[in-house]
């Protein structure tokens, strides 16, 4: 059996944290003891990120976290890379661990029926089924299921104007149809399927687990996922059995790239790509360029750059 370097966990848990402020501290000191390093986002609504160390130092951080109040259910998957997916230990205070900017919706009041990744074939094959991806235009460009409608959403609080308009070409059409939503790890299903049944729909699935639970789960000759799955750290993307995928990430614009996007003209490595090239000024390149040749000069000395991004630098 292949070990790996570093074990990945991403992970998340809607419960009330009225004071998150004194966890945020004691967590940190926590990562920091154990070599882990990632995103953690806090907010009184909960907790949500990607981390990543040794696998006995993660698996010590994630019983670290289910002792939280209200956490021993914690929803967390696994992965794995033999290069370090983050520089560094962050953890950030927020409004909310994934944002939607709804107030209202409450998924632990609320959610879609959740579908173990055995039984999401059947219920997308369904004809009466509409599947939903609820993630951003930059992650469905790479991939997603059969059948999926993408939103083409910049931003996760861009879901519910879309989902509104949608509502409404249902009504002229005198349907109210059943939903599957879909997303990377299932945060997002969390609050985009209690927003549909706060919005009057009724039969609302979710992928439990979400994307990295179906491709780790489904053998790959059964599946209907097509192309990669974004992922928040540096490999960018995964595939089938979670095994890191063929994209690479443009330093100046943050787009995920494929190899085709590699071999374009308008591609220079840490500088621009064939989506940023033409919206980018001398000055900036310029900036690029010289943060290219520092983090060069610190890989080359077996160290991280400062001013090396860490992750992809997105929330979900």
């Amino acid at each position: 059996m292949t070990r790996h370097r570093f074990t990945i966990a991403a992970l998340y848990h809607f419960t009330p944290f009225p004071d998150p402020e004194p966890l945020k501290a004691s967590l940190l000191e926590k990562c920091r003891a154990h070599g882990i390093c990632g995103t953690l986002l806090l907010a009184q609504e909960g907790i949500n990120g990607t981390i990543a160390g040794q696998d006995n130092d993660i698996h010590a951080i994630i019983a670290e976290i289910k002792a939280l109040p209200g956490c021993a259910s914690l929803e967390w998957k696994l992965s794995y890379a033999d290069a370090p997916p983050f520089h560094r230990m962050k953890i950030r205070l927020k409004k909310e661990i994934v944002t939607m900017g709804q107030p209202t919706i409450d998924p632990l009041k609320s959610v879609g029926r959740y579908v173990t990744p055995e039984a999401w074939n059947a219920l997308i094959t369904d004809p009466d089924t509409i599947v939903i991806d609820t993630r951003n235009d930059y992650e469905v460009a790479i991939g997603s299921f059969k059948r999926a409608i993408d939103p083409g959403t910049k931003s996760f609080r861009d879901f519910p104007d879309w989902f509104r308009q949608f509502r409404a070409q249902q009504a002229q059409q005198g349907r109210k149809a059943k939903l599957a939503m879909f997303c990377t790890g299932g945060i997002r299903c969390e609050k985009a399927t209690a927003f549909a049944r706060e919005e009057g729909f009724e039969e609302v699935y979710h992928l439990k687990g979400g994307i990295l639970k179906y491709l780790e789960t489904v053998p790959e000759a059964e599946s209907l996922w097509q192309g990669d799955c974004f992922v928040f750290d540096h490999r960018v993307s995964v595939q089938h059995g979670l095994k890191p995928g063929e994209y690479a990430l443009c330093h100046a614009c943050r787009m995920p790239l494929s190899p085709d996007d590699r071999t374009s003209p308008l591609y220079v490595e840490g500088e621009s790509c064939p989506h940023c090239h033409h919206t980018r000024n001398a000055t900036q390149r310029a900036r690029y360029a010289a943060r290219q040749h520092q983090m060069a000069l610190a890989q080359a000395r077996g160290t991280v750059h400062l001013g090396q991004p860490s992750g992809t630098e997105r929330d979900e």
